[in-house]
């Protein structure tokens, strides 16, 4: 039964957000954690002693990640929806950290502390004790019991799936080398369900490649991912250099590690392996014959099935590729230029890697490469606490290592848009917001880049091996931090735009004058443009971390398995309409700049968007849930063309879409399982304030004449807000690779915040009961 049948067997999606039964399970004194933030590189810290607690007093965003309660006083109950808005900016100001940056977690991929924590133990080098107690709970907090998921003690690919062989054999082992017993009551009650799914064996090829470095399995049950790869030649269509950024930076150091066949080397003698051995099948260890299972996978977790010709490559790779003709002079040159690109990565990134998935691979390519007191090692080892964030429910690895640059950049356009840039009280607010975004703007190309062949100024698309495929980035923002080091369209565009708005902003009292000082000089907005003027695909739209590099059908050999649209670069309507309205605004700053390439760039991406919405008036969303998060980006590159309700069919279309869909109480509520099956499911908790916030934004900007429909949605934003102008948690709000989901806790302020503004505007600050 596929993980879709079996979350629609009850009747309903699964994902519902309620709380499940408290458990007592050990757990660290809140209190005496802290999150230290040097500039933008966040890392959480449990204080010892009580003189460390006195010299490092506890701040209002520390408890408010960790679901202390922030103390804040109660504000004046709002009745206007500017009076919303300023309440709620009123709380999430006091969230602002001392760079400027907003912080927050960045979970719900429940693969992610696997990797890390078997890294960790296959090294030597584990997480301090009260990490370990914190991951500890998180991971049985999120676990499938009582009401969540049918309670079969299971964990899936993300916080609010159904069980599948992944998320439950891995984060099973995980506990366990976190010193968790077998017979705890969860556990037994998460082996029974993963005997359920077939045990460990139908775990998909990330999971085998997990457990055979551990020495749970052995490589033979690994389907080849064979380094030589790298060595074709760049023309080859299934180069990989061609294949998406997070899909190619995975496969190098997998591919590395699984040609030296490297496992961990107390395997066999370890006595918490030798019982992982036994806990993990539904047959006797001794007894599997390996090779047979390669292509096992549970239907919970098969969302993308191999493909035949996937198949038949992996057959010939097996039968004659390794035994007949891979010849070890072969072999040793992979080995070695797989090796310099790994390098490669780590210089650009000061180790920090791309994303918590190729991150512990690296440093454990490093240790097998370099020794464990190599310098590469002992970084790697200090990256890693990038990614951990504790939270109420515990400590969790972040999709990345962090939000920062993006939700930065959003929460300065909320502030604009809303009209409250301009009330004295939060300039220092939005000028620290500023120079976070000033200091995270990268000043450099990647390493090797300057002295390549295809070095251009101002620069090009055009990648080449000597600076290890990445793009140009002089002038770019990376999605978290400066130190991650990669250009990120959509999170170059919203940085640039957040920054025009600030910089041109005219005083009210003075409009011949601005209000706030340059912080970024024109030559870096410059740079900034011609870093998005880079990233245009050939169908006009624009991806995310570079142009789209090689074709769809390597979908075909996409051995995943649990993700779809993973293999290359695609359009998105969100990452076109982030260049589109920025250029438009950057072009009506600088006319005379590269005003031609511009003027074509946002020409041909707008005709983009009108081709890429569906009959019914939507456009799917692949960077969050779903319809109603593209929705709003679509409609705003419209706006910009003047295309409004009142004069473009398409935009009615666009309205009627969401109108049609409108709850009861006023507001939307979109599941996660848009997402997977390409068509709107309605969320089972059902309306959401952020997805009502998005829908809000998308009428005002398509200058929808419903106002009574968006005065009920209004209503429902200003109903859940507390009274300390926060609003609480509620379903998840991202995704990507259309099968996982991610969370984005600061959506729920930013874009109520906006909303709600951006409604006075457009209908009046009246009084709404």
């Amino acid at each position: 039964m596929s993980v879709r049948n079996r979350g629609q067997s009850n009747g309903h999606a699964n994902e519902s957000t309620k709380p499940l039964h408290k458990r007592d399970d050990p757990r660290t004194d809140p209190y005496r954690w802290r999150l230290r933030n040097d500039r933008g590189v966040q890392t959480w810290h449990y204080l010892q002693t009580d003189e460390e607690v006195k010299q490092w007093p506890i701040t209002v965003a520390d408890k408010h990640y960790l679901g202390l309660g922030t103390g804040l006083l109660e504000l004046p109950p709002a009745k206007r929806p500017v009076q919303a808005a300023e309440n709620g900016l009123k709380f999430f100001s006091k969230l602002q950290l001392e760079p400027g940056n907003w912080a927050c977690e960045y979970g719900g991929p429940m693969f992610l502390l696997p990797g890390i924590i078997v890294t960790l133990y296959v090294t030597g080098m584990p997480l301090s004790q009260p990490e370990q107690t914190e991951i500890i709970r998180y991971i049985f907090n999120m676990q499938n019991l009582g009401d969540k998921n049918d309670g079969d003690g299971g964990w899936g690919l993300h916080i609010e799936a159904d069980s599948a062989v992944f998320g439950t054999a891995m984060n099973y082992t995980t506990l366990r080398l976190l010193g968790v017993s077998p017979d705890d009551p969860r556990m037994r009650k998460a082996r029974a369900c993963l005997y359920d799914l077939g045990g460990a064996l139908n775990g998909p090829h990330w999971a085998k490649f997990w457990l055979s470095l551990l020495g749970v399995m052995n490589w033979e049950v690994v389907n080849p991912v064979p380094p030589e790869l790298w060595l074709l030649p760049d023309w080859v269509p299934i180069a990989p250099w061609r294949w998406w950024i997070h899909m190619r930076q995975v496969f190098l150091p997998m591919g590395f590690i699984w040609s030296k066949r490297w496992v961990y080397a107390k395997a066999d003698t370890d006595p918490l392996i030798r019982q992982l051995r036994q806990e993990l099948f539904t047959q006797p260890h001794d007894d599997i014959a390996w090779a047979r299972y390669r292509n096992a996978i549970s239907p919970a977790d098969d969302y993308n099935p191999k493909s035949w010709l996937l198949n038949l490559v992996n057959y010939l790779l097996v039968l004659v590729w390794i035994p007949y003709l891979r010849f070890d002079w072969l072999v040793e040159r992979a080995e070695r230029w797989s090796w310099k690109l790994i390098q490669m990565e780590d210089a650009n990134s000061d180790y920090a890697d791309l994303a918590p998935v190729n991150s512990p691979m690296n440093m454990l390519a490093c240790y097998i490469e370099e020794g464990p007191e190599a310098y590469s090692v002992r970084r790697h080892r200090e990256r890693i606490h990038d990614f951990l964030w504790l939270g109420k429910d515990g400590m969790m690895c972040c999709g990345t290592n962090g939000v920062q640059n993006w939700d930065t950049a959003f929460a300065v356009q909320a502030m604009y848009e809303t009209g409250l840039a301009t009330k004295p009280e939060y300039h220092q607010t939005l000028l620290k917001a500023v120079a976070f975004l000033e200091d995270q703007q990268f000043l450099e190309h990647p390493v090797g880049y300057e002295q390549s062949p295809v070095f251009s100024d101002p620069p090009t698309a055009k990648t080449s091996p000597q600076h290890g495929y990445r793009h140009v980035r002089k002038g770019a923002w990376g999605f978290s931090n400066k130190a991650q080091g990669y250009t990120v369209s959509d999170c170059t565009a919203e940085a640039l735009k957040a920054t025009i708005m600030v910089q041109t902003l005219t005083d009210p009292n003075d409009p011949s004058k601005t209000l706030f000082p340059v912080v970024i000089p024109e030559q870096r907005l410059k740079w900034a443009a011609d870093i998005l003027l880079t990233m245009q695909n050939k169908s006009g739209a624009c991806s995310s971390y570079e142009p789209t590099q090689g074709s769809e059908r390597l979908e075909l050999l996409n051995a995943a398995e649990v993700f779809g649209r993973i293999m290359v670069e695609y359009d998105y309507p969100e990452c076109t309409t982030a260049c589109v309205t920025t250029l438009h605004r950057f072009n009506q700053l600088y006319p005379n700049y590269r005003a031609k390439e511009i003027r074509r760039f946002i020409d041909t991406a707008v005709q983009w968007i009108r081709t890429n919405q569906r009959a019914d008036g939507s456009w799917y969303g692949s960077w969050g849930i779903c319809f109603t998060y593209a929705g709003m980006f679509a409609l705003e590159s419209l706006a910009t063309q003047g295309e409004t309700h009142a004069n473009s069919e398409r935009v009615r279309r666009a309205c009627s879409f969401f109108l049609d869909r409108q709850n009861a109480d006023g507001g939307w509520g979109e599941s996660y399982r848009s997402c997977e099956t390409g068509q709107w499911c309605p969320h089972p908790d059902g309306s959401q304030v952020v997805q009502t916030a998005w829908v809000v934004i998308a009428l005002v900007r398509a200058q929808s004449p419903d106002r009574e429909a968006i005065a009920r949605a209004v209503r429902l934003l200003m109903r859940r807000q507390r009274p300390n102008g926060e609003w609480l948690q509620e379903g998840i709000e991202g995704v990507f690779n259309k099968s996982c989901m991610i969370s984005y806790p600061n959506y729920k302020f930013i874009f109520p915040i906006q909303a709600l503004g951006m409604y006075a505007k457009q209908f009046g600050d009246a009084e709404i009961d």
